[in-house]
Protein backbone atom coordinates (compact mmCIF):
# COMPACT_ATOMS: atom_id res chain seq x y z
CA UNK A 1 0.00 0.00 0.00
CA UNK A 2 1.50 3.34 -1.03
CA UNK A 3 -1.53 5.53 -0.18
CA UNK A 4 -4.01 5.84 2.69
CA UNK A 5 -7.11 8.05 2.54
CA UNK A 6 -7.83 10.16 5.60
CA UNK A 7 -11.21 11.32 6.90
CA UNK A 8 -10.00 14.93 6.64
CA UNK A 9 -6.91 17.07 7.12
CA UNK A 10 -6.03 19.24 10.13
CA UNK A 11 -9.67 20.39 10.27
CA UNK A 12 -12.94 18.85 9.05
CA UNK A 13 -13.27 21.38 6.21
CA UNK A 14 -9.93 20.30 4.71
CA UNK A 15 -10.84 17.54 2.30
CA UNK A 16 -9.75 15.44 0.54
CA UNK A 17 -6.81 14.25 2.63
CA UNK A 18 -4.36 11.38 2.33
CA UNK A 19 -0.88 10.17 3.09
CA UNK A 20 1.07 8.64 0.22
CA UNK A 21 4.54 7.86 -1.09
CA UNK A 22 5.39 10.26 -3.92
CA UNK A 23 8.06 7.84 -5.17
CA UNK A 24 5.48 5.07 -5.56
CA UNK A 25 7.06 2.84 -2.93
CA UNK A 26 5.15 1.12 -0.14
CA UNK A 27 4.22 3.14 2.94
CA UNK A 28 6.48 2.22 5.89
CA UNK A 29 3.44 1.99 8.17
CA UNK A 30 0.61 -0.49 8.59
CA UNK A 31 -2.71 0.50 10.17
CA UNK A 32 -3.34 -2.44 12.49
CA UNK A 33 -6.50 -1.00 14.05
CA UNK A 34 -8.64 2.14 13.88
CA UNK A 35 -8.43 4.94 11.34
CA UNK A 36 -5.73 7.49 12.22
CA UNK A 37 -6.17 11.04 11.00
CA UNK A 38 -3.91 13.69 9.50
CA UNK A 39 -2.67 15.06 12.84
CA UNK A 40 -2.38 11.52 14.20
CA UNK A 41 0.09 10.65 11.44
CA UNK A 42 2.04 13.88 11.95
CA UNK A 43 2.40 12.92 15.60
CA UNK A 44 3.12 9.28 14.77
CA UNK A 45 5.94 9.92 12.31
CA UNK A 46 7.58 12.65 14.41
CA UNK A 47 7.29 10.72 17.67
CA UNK A 48 8.68 7.52 16.11
CA UNK A 49 11.81 9.37 15.00
CA UNK A 50 12.26 10.71 18.52
CA UNK A 51 12.16 7.34 20.31
CA UNK A 52 14.21 5.66 17.59
CA UNK A 53 16.98 8.26 18.01
CA UNK A 54 16.91 8.17 21.81
CA UNK A 55 17.40 4.40 21.71
CA UNK A 56 20.22 4.70 19.18
CA UNK A 57 21.91 7.39 21.28
CA UNK A 58 21.49 5.89 24.77
CA UNK A 59 21.14 2.16 24.11
CA UNK A 60 17.94 2.10 26.20
CA UNK A 61 14.36 1.58 25.08
CA UNK A 62 12.35 4.80 24.90
CA UNK A 63 8.81 6.11 24.90
CA UNK A 64 7.21 9.47 24.28
CA UNK A 65 3.85 11.13 24.77
CA UNK A 66 3.01 13.50 21.88
CA UNK A 67 0.36 16.20 21.45
CA UNK A 68 -0.09 18.46 18.41
CA UNK A 69 3.30 17.67 16.88
CA UNK A 70 5.34 18.29 20.04
CA UNK A 71 6.35 15.91 22.83
CA UNK A 72 4.97 16.47 26.31
CA UNK A 73 7.82 14.24 27.50
CA UNK A 74 10.16 11.46 26.48
CA UNK A 75 11.87 8.90 28.68
CA UNK A 76 14.10 5.85 28.73
CA UNK A 77 13.33 2.57 30.44
CA UNK A 78 14.58 3.21 33.98
CA UNK A 79 12.71 1.82 36.97
CA UNK A 80 10.57 4.25 38.93
CA UNK A 81 11.01 4.65 42.68
CA UNK A 82 7.91 4.40 44.87
CA UNK A 83 7.29 8.16 44.99
CA UNK A 84 7.48 8.47 41.24
CA UNK A 85 5.17 5.47 40.78
CA UNK A 86 2.58 7.13 42.98
CA UNK A 87 3.01 10.47 41.25
CA UNK A 88 2.55 8.81 37.84
CA UNK A 89 -0.48 6.78 39.03
CA UNK A 90 1.23 3.45 38.25
CA UNK A 91 1.98 2.13 41.75
CA UNK A 92 -0.68 -0.56 41.24
CA UNK A 93 0.61 -1.88 37.88
CA UNK A 94 1.70 -5.47 38.42
CA UNK A 95 5.01 -6.32 36.76
CA UNK A 96 5.98 -2.71 36.02
CA UNK A 97 9.56 -3.15 37.24
CA UNK A 98 10.00 -6.09 34.86
CA UNK A 99 9.18 -4.06 31.74
CA UNK A 100 11.64 -1.28 30.89
CA UNK A 101 9.33 -0.14 28.09
CA UNK A 102 6.38 0.20 30.48
CA UNK A 103 8.60 2.19 32.83
CA UNK A 104 9.57 4.48 29.95
CA UNK A 105 5.95 5.17 29.03
CA UNK A 106 4.86 5.55 32.65
CA UNK A 107 7.52 8.24 33.03
CA UNK A 108 6.62 9.97 29.75
CA UNK A 109 2.89 9.99 30.44
CA UNK A 110 3.33 10.94 34.08
CA UNK A 111 5.53 13.98 33.45
CA UNK A 112 2.88 16.44 32.29
CA UNK A 113 -0.42 14.60 32.63
CA UNK A 114 -2.49 17.67 31.79
CA UNK A 115 -0.79 18.05 28.41
CA UNK A 116 -0.71 14.29 27.78
CA UNK A 117 -4.50 13.90 27.95
CA UNK A 118 -5.48 12.41 24.58
CA UNK A 119 -1.87 11.83 23.54
CA UNK A 120 -0.22 9.93 20.72
CA UNK A 121 2.27 7.31 21.95
CA UNK A 122 5.49 6.12 20.34
CA UNK A 123 7.54 3.15 21.57
CA UNK A 124 11.02 2.23 20.39
CA UNK A 125 10.47 -1.51 20.91
CA UNK A 126 7.74 -4.12 20.69
CA UNK A 127 4.79 -3.20 22.88
CA UNK A 128 4.47 -5.82 25.62
CA UNK A 129 1.51 -6.69 27.83
CA UNK A 130 2.57 -4.57 30.80
CA UNK A 131 3.01 -1.47 28.63
CA UNK A 132 -0.38 -2.13 27.04
CA UNK A 133 -1.98 -2.33 30.49
CA UNK A 134 -0.49 1.06 31.41
CA UNK A 135 -1.80 2.54 28.16
CA UNK A 136 -5.21 0.87 28.42
CA UNK A 137 -6.47 3.06 31.24
CA UNK A 138 -5.24 6.38 29.87
CA UNK A 139 -7.14 8.65 27.48
CA UNK A 140 -5.10 8.38 24.30
CA UNK A 141 -5.60 8.77 20.54
CA UNK A 142 -3.23 6.10 19.31
CA UNK A 143 0.15 4.42 19.25
CA UNK A 144 3.02 3.65 16.89
CA UNK A 145 5.57 0.89 17.51
CA UNK A 146 7.65 -1.55 15.48
CA UNK A 147 5.68 -4.54 16.80
CA UNK A 148 3.06 -5.68 19.31
CA UNK A 149 2.85 -8.88 21.31
CA UNK A 150 -0.42 -10.80 20.74
CA UNK A 151 -1.60 -10.04 24.28
CA UNK A 152 -0.69 -6.34 24.00
CA UNK A 153 -2.63 -6.09 20.76
CA UNK A 154 -5.62 -7.76 22.34
CA UNK A 155 -5.59 -5.24 25.22
CA UNK A 156 -5.11 -2.17 23.01
CA UNK A 157 -7.92 -3.17 20.66
CA UNK A 158 -10.40 -2.85 23.54
CA UNK A 159 -9.77 0.91 23.80
CA UNK A 160 -12.21 3.45 22.36
CA UNK A 161 -14.86 0.78 21.81
CA UNK A 162 -12.53 -1.13 19.52
CA UNK A 163 -11.55 1.89 17.43
CA UNK A 164 -8.19 2.70 19.05
CA UNK A 165 -5.56 3.73 16.48
CA UNK A 166 -2.72 1.20 16.33
CA UNK A 167 0.07 1.70 13.80
CA UNK A 168 3.00 -0.60 13.09
CA UNK A 169 6.11 0.92 11.51
CA UNK A 170 8.92 -0.80 9.69
CA UNK A 171 11.94 -0.14 11.98
CA UNK A 172 14.34 -0.53 9.04
CA UNK A 173 12.67 2.23 7.00
CA UNK A 174 14.94 5.11 5.97
CA UNK A 175 13.42 8.16 4.30
CA UNK A 176 15.01 9.96 1.38
CA UNK A 177 17.68 12.52 2.19
CA UNK A 178 15.56 15.36 0.77
CA UNK A 179 12.19 16.34 2.22
CA UNK A 180 9.50 18.59 0.75
CA UNK A 181 6.29 20.26 1.88
CA UNK A 182 3.89 22.81 0.49
CA UNK A 183 2.72 26.06 2.05
CA UNK A 184 0.17 28.17 0.18
CA UNK A 185 0.90 26.30 -3.02
CA UNK A 186 4.64 26.87 -2.77
CA UNK A 187 6.89 23.82 -2.41
CA UNK A 188 9.68 23.94 0.15
CA UNK A 189 12.65 21.56 -0.12
CA UNK A 190 15.50 20.88 2.28
CA UNK A 191 17.88 18.17 3.37
CA UNK A 192 16.40 16.00 6.09
CA UNK A 193 17.80 16.73 9.56
CA UNK A 194 19.67 13.45 10.02
CA UNK A 195 22.43 14.88 12.22
CA UNK A 196 23.30 12.29 14.87
CA UNK A 197 22.99 13.44 18.48
CA UNK A 198 25.36 11.45 20.69
CA UNK A 199 27.86 11.77 23.53
CA UNK A 200 30.50 13.34 21.26
CA UNK A 201 28.24 16.38 20.88
CA UNK A 202 28.84 17.28 24.53
CA UNK A 203 32.64 17.48 24.41
CA UNK A 204 32.98 21.26 24.08
CA UNK A 205 32.43 22.28 27.69
CA UNK A 206 32.91 26.04 27.95
CA UNK A 207 32.44 26.57 31.69
CA UNK A 208 34.96 26.33 34.51
CA UNK A 209 33.12 23.32 35.91
CA UNK A 210 33.72 20.49 33.43
CA UNK A 211 32.51 17.51 35.48
CA UNK A 212 29.75 15.90 33.42
CA UNK A 213 28.66 12.54 34.91
CA UNK A 214 27.50 9.92 32.43
CA UNK A 215 23.91 9.85 33.71
CA UNK A 216 23.70 13.64 33.28
CA UNK A 217 25.06 13.33 29.76
CA UNK A 218 22.21 10.89 29.03
CA UNK A 219 19.72 13.45 30.36
CA UNK A 220 21.22 16.12 28.10
CA UNK A 221 20.98 13.79 25.09
CA UNK A 222 17.34 13.08 25.90
CA UNK A 223 16.63 16.80 26.13
CA UNK A 224 18.37 17.54 22.80
CA UNK A 225 16.67 14.72 20.89
CA UNK A 226 13.32 15.77 22.38
CA UNK A 227 13.98 19.31 21.14
CA UNK A 228 14.75 18.01 17.65
CA UNK A 229 11.08 17.05 17.34
CA UNK A 230 9.55 19.95 19.29
CA UNK A 231 8.00 22.98 17.61
CA UNK A 232 10.48 25.85 17.97
CA UNK A 233 11.49 27.94 19.81
CA UNK A 234 11.92 25.28 22.49
CA UNK A 235 13.71 24.45 25.72
CA UNK A 236 13.66 21.10 27.52
CA UNK A 237 14.45 20.22 31.15
CA UNK A 238 15.44 16.61 31.89
CA UNK A 239 16.20 14.51 34.97
CA UNK A 240 16.61 10.84 35.82
CA UNK A 241 16.26 9.63 32.24
CA UNK A 242 13.25 11.67 31.18
CA UNK A 243 12.16 15.06 29.92
CA UNK A 244 10.41 16.76 32.85
CA UNK A 245 9.46 20.10 31.28
CA UNK A 246 9.09 21.12 27.64
CA UNK A 247 8.61 24.75 26.65
CA UNK A 248 7.55 24.68 22.99
CA UNK A 249 6.60 27.11 20.26
CA UNK A 250 7.33 30.38 22.04
CA UNK A 251 8.59 33.42 20.17
CA UNK A 252 10.89 34.44 23.04
CA UNK A 253 13.49 32.05 24.43
CA UNK A 254 13.07 33.29 28.00
CA UNK A 255 9.38 32.41 27.72
CA UNK A 256 10.41 28.92 26.57
CA UNK A 257 12.67 28.63 29.59
CA UNK A 258 10.03 29.90 32.00
CA UNK A 259 7.39 27.54 30.61
CA UNK A 260 9.69 24.52 30.71
CA UNK A 261 10.84 25.46 34.23
CA UNK A 262 7.27 25.80 35.48
CA UNK A 263 6.44 22.34 34.15
CA UNK A 264 9.61 20.89 35.69
CA UNK A 265 8.76 22.52 39.03
CA UNK A 266 5.27 20.95 38.92
CA UNK A 267 6.83 17.56 38.18
CA UNK A 268 8.94 17.88 41.33
CA UNK A 269 6.06 19.20 43.44
CA UNK A 270 3.83 16.27 42.45
CA UNK A 271 6.19 14.02 44.42
CA UNK A 272 5.82 16.05 47.63
CA UNK A 273 4.13 14.07 50.40
CA UNK A 274 1.32 16.63 50.58
CA UNK A 275 0.36 15.74 47.02
CA UNK A 276 0.99 12.01 47.29
CA UNK A 277 -1.21 11.80 50.41
CA UNK A 278 -4.23 13.57 48.90
CA UNK A 279 -7.39 11.53 49.57
CA UNK A 280 -9.78 12.02 46.68
CA UNK A 281 -13.53 11.78 46.95
CA UNK A 282 -15.18 8.57 45.77
CA UNK A 283 -15.92 8.62 42.07
CA UNK A 284 -13.23 11.13 41.10
CA UNK A 285 -11.64 9.77 37.92
CA UNK A 286 -8.02 9.80 36.83
CA UNK A 287 -8.31 12.80 34.46
CA UNK A 288 -10.18 14.76 37.14
CA UNK A 289 -7.44 13.97 39.66
CA UNK A 290 -4.90 15.55 37.30
CA UNK A 291 -6.98 18.73 37.08
CA UNK A 292 -7.44 18.84 40.85
CA UNK A 293 -3.73 18.37 41.53
CA UNK A 294 -2.89 21.06 39.00
CA UNK A 295 -5.20 23.52 40.75
CA UNK A 296 -4.02 22.43 44.20
CA UNK A 297 -0.46 23.33 43.18
CA UNK A 298 -1.47 26.63 41.59
CA UNK A 299 -2.23 30.04 43.02
CA UNK A 300 -5.94 29.27 42.55
CA UNK A 301 -6.01 26.38 45.06
CA UNK A 302 -9.21 27.74 46.62
CA UNK A 303 -11.05 26.50 43.53
CA UNK A 304 -10.65 22.96 44.88
CA UNK A 305 -10.11 23.69 48.61
CA UNK A 306 -12.84 26.28 49.24
CA UNK A 307 -15.63 25.77 51.80
CA UNK A 308 -18.29 25.03 49.22
CA UNK A 309 -16.27 22.76 46.93
CA UNK A 310 -13.59 20.78 48.74
CA UNK A 311 -15.88 17.81 49.54
CA UNK A 312 -16.60 17.34 45.82
CA UNK A 313 -12.89 16.70 45.28
CA UNK A 314 -11.58 15.16 48.50
CA UNK A 315 -12.69 12.62 51.08
CA UNK A 316 -10.60 14.52 53.64
CA UNK A 317 -10.01 18.24 53.29
CA UNK A 318 -6.26 18.73 52.70
CA UNK A 319 -4.16 21.49 54.16
CA UNK A 320 -3.14 24.20 51.69
CA UNK A 321 0.28 23.84 50.09
CA UNK A 322 1.63 27.31 50.82
CA UNK A 323 3.82 29.34 48.52
CA UNK A 324 6.56 29.24 51.19
CA UNK A 325 6.38 25.44 51.49
CA UNK A 326 6.61 25.01 47.73
CA UNK A 327 9.54 27.41 47.48
CA UNK A 328 11.39 25.60 50.28
CA UNK A 329 10.83 22.22 48.63
CA UNK A 330 11.97 23.42 45.20
CA UNK A 331 15.06 25.08 46.67
CA UNK A 332 16.41 21.60 47.43
CA UNK A 333 16.15 20.41 43.80
CA UNK A 334 19.53 19.78 42.19
CA UNK A 335 21.08 17.99 39.22
CA UNK A 336 18.56 18.97 36.53
CA UNK A 337 19.71 19.13 32.89
CA UNK A 338 18.60 21.61 30.26
CA UNK A 339 18.78 21.67 26.49
CA UNK A 340 17.98 24.55 24.16
CA UNK A 341 17.29 24.26 20.41
CA UNK A 342 19.20 27.52 19.72
CA UNK A 343 21.64 29.73 21.56
CA UNK A 344 20.67 31.68 24.66
CA UNK A 345 20.79 35.37 23.67
CA UNK A 346 20.71 36.60 27.27
CA UNK A 347 21.88 35.31 30.64
CA UNK A 348 18.37 35.62 32.13
CA UNK A 349 17.66 32.13 30.80
CA UNK A 350 20.50 30.71 32.88
CA UNK A 351 19.40 32.58 35.99
CA UNK A 352 15.83 31.29 35.63
CA UNK A 353 17.02 27.73 35.01
CA UNK A 354 19.16 27.83 38.16
CA UNK A 355 16.03 28.50 40.24
CA UNK A 356 14.68 25.13 39.08
CA UNK A 357 17.79 23.16 40.00
CA UNK A 358 19.55 23.16 36.63
CA UNK A 359 23.25 22.27 36.90
CA UNK A 360 23.91 20.94 33.36
CA UNK A 361 23.24 22.78 30.10
CA UNK A 362 23.62 21.99 26.40
CA UNK A 363 23.03 24.70 23.79
CA UNK A 364 24.49 25.52 20.38
CA UNK A 365 26.40 28.65 21.35
CA UNK A 366 27.11 31.36 18.81
CA UNK A 367 25.45 34.37 20.42
CA UNK A 368 27.26 37.71 20.51
CA UNK A 369 26.61 37.53 24.26
CA UNK A 370 28.04 34.03 24.78
CA UNK A 371 30.56 35.47 27.25
CA UNK A 372 27.76 36.78 29.47
CA UNK A 373 25.89 33.48 29.28
CA UNK A 374 29.04 31.54 30.22
CA UNK A 375 29.69 33.99 33.05
CA UNK A 376 26.18 33.36 34.40
CA UNK A 377 26.68 29.59 34.17
CA UNK A 378 29.97 29.91 36.05
CA UNK A 379 28.26 32.03 38.71
CA UNK A 380 25.84 29.14 39.31
CA UNK A 381 28.67 26.54 39.05
CA UNK A 382 26.94 24.90 36.08
CA UNK A 383 28.46 22.62 33.47
CA UNK A 384 27.64 23.96 30.02
CA UNK A 385 28.46 22.39 26.66
CA UNK A 386 28.26 24.22 23.35
CA UNK A 387 27.01 21.72 20.76
CA UNK A 388 27.38 23.94 17.68
CA UNK A 389 24.13 22.45 16.37
CA UNK A 390 20.81 24.26 16.09
CA UNK A 391 17.65 22.14 16.36
CA UNK A 392 14.81 24.21 14.90
CA UNK A 393 11.74 22.19 13.94
CA UNK A 394 8.71 23.57 12.08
Amino acid sequence: MNEFSLKYGCNPNQTPARIFMANGKELPVEIVNGRPGYINFLDALNSWQLVKEIKESTGMCAATSFKHVSPTSAAVGKKLDEKLKRSCFVDDIEGLDDSPLACAYARARGTDRMSSFGDWIALSDECDEVTARVIAREVSDGIIAPAYSPRALEILKTKRKGGYNIVRIDPSYLPEDTERKQVYGVTFEQGRNNFRIDRALLQNIVTKNKALPEEKAVDLLISLITLKYTQSNSVCFAADGQAIGVGAGQQSRIHCTRLAAQKADLWHLRMHEKVLSLQFAEGVGRPEKNNIIDLYLSNEAEEVLGDGVWYKNFAVRPQPFTREEKAEYLSSVRGVSLGSDAFFPFSDNIDRAAKSGVEYVAEPGGSVRDDLVIEAADRHNMVMAFTGMRLFHH
